[in-house]
């Protein structure tokens, strides 16, 4: 399927009125793909569940709102990109979420979106100490390799964006604007210089939408969606910070909390967040730590993933062979089969680098 000829049936979806991602997602999934659900009967979707009024608004698409967001991504083909949920470049962690946005408007480097990315998030009316803060834990993070990801919103978002940006990191903006318009103003040149320096910034709504209230939280829950763990810096009880945080753990994340004076209200937010079980951190290694262990066990479901793809016979004798040094006759004595076919098998798993040969014998490969 040519996902650029899908894209129009992607932008139609993201149109219709008064259906979330979560409402069309469901849909969806009893047709064989996007262009069949819009191309159904009224009958077929009837029988599928589409209330009469969802229904009517299939047949009253805007093909002209279609047209100027497919225009857009031509008037600067490398740095404007709209990507679809069935689109290799959606953010696989986004993709996870319960309601993952249809489409994502970016401008900007796309594959930024792939990164490993650590959302960061706070008050705008942030303290010095608090500002001071995101500065130094967006540019430390970044310094060890990960995007800084925020909301691109006044205090804690906008000393995180600038703090991975003066380390020489990448940083992505999530907006809950469209990205004709920027907001707040006061932050289109932080916007290029994220561009500028290997980012990108987001939204999925349309081009033009405009600040609303309602849009912030759905923000949040992207922020948190695309994170493979979200930093809270300064946040009282009752804040949008609270929500990505609330977000990231309904999401399956990691959160993580900086703690501060019991009279700061900034404060409140963080202390309450490690009472409910976030990690206290005073360091950027409380961070790094807690997510090492994140990724070891990605990288052995990963492996064990992989194992599965590969013919029984290959399966049959990694299985044999353990972390610590296994005899070839020992390899034998288990496999059953003859010296030349376990021979060959080995030698295939090795250059595929899932076991080592050493003296005495092989061992699985601890892949870093």
């Amino acid at each position: 399927m040519n996902l650029q000829n899908t894209l129009p049936y992607w932008l139609a979806a993201l149109y219709l009125p008064g259906v979330t991602p979560r409402t069309f997602l469901r849909w969806l999934e009893q047709f064989t793909d996007i262009q069949s659900l819009f191309n159904a009967s009224e009958d077929e979707m009837q029988i599928k569940g589409i209330s009469h009024q969802h229904r009517q608004s299939f047949q009253q698409i805007n093909s002209k709102q279609i047209e100027e967001d497919l225009l857009w991504t031509q008037a600067q083909s490398s740095n404007h990109h709209i990507i679809s949920l069935e689109d290799e470049a959606y953010p696989t962690l986004l993709k996870e979420i319960s309601d993952p946005p249809l489409v994502l408007f970016v401008r900007g480097n796309k594959d930024a979106l792939s990164t490993m990315q650590i959302a960061m998030v706070g008050s705008r009316r942030a303290t010095p100490a608090g500002l001071k803060q995101a500065h130094y834990f967006a540019s430390s993070l970044a310094e060890h390799g990960l995007t800084i990801t925020s909301g691109l919103a006044l205090g804690i978002d906008g000393a995180s964006h600038r703090g991975a940006l003066d380390a020489n990191g990448v940083t992505i903006g999530v907006c809950g604007t469209g990205l004709q318009h920027i907001y707040p103003r006061s932050h289109r040149q932080l916007t290029e210089d994220i561009l500028q320096q290997g980012g990108a910034i987001l939204s999925e709504f349309s081009l033009h939408a405009l600040p609303r209230a309602e849009n912030f939280p759905r923000r949040n829950r992207v922020i948190g969606g695309m994170s493979v763990g979200v930093l809270v810096v300064e946040a009282a009880i009752k804040s949008g910070s609270l929500i990505t945080a609330r977000c990231a753990l309904e999401q399956g994340r990691e959160v993580f909390a900086i703690p501060g004076s019991i009279h700061n209200p900034l404060a409140q937010g963080c202390h309450h967040l490690i009472r409910q079980g976030a990690k206290l951190v005073e360091t950027t290694e409380d961070i790094l730590e807690e997510l090492e262990v994140l990724l070891q066990n990605d990288k052995k479901q990963n492996i064990m993933n992989e194992l599965k793809e590969l013919p029984a016979c290959q399966q049959h004798i990694f299985e044999q062979i353990g972390y610590e040094i296994t005899p070839m006759d020992v390899i034998l004595l288990r496999s059953g089969l003859t010296a030349g076919k376990v021979s060959s098998i080995l030698l295939i798993l090795e250059l595929n680098g899932y076991i080592q040969s050493v003296p005495g014998g092989y061992i699985r490969e601890i892949r870093k």
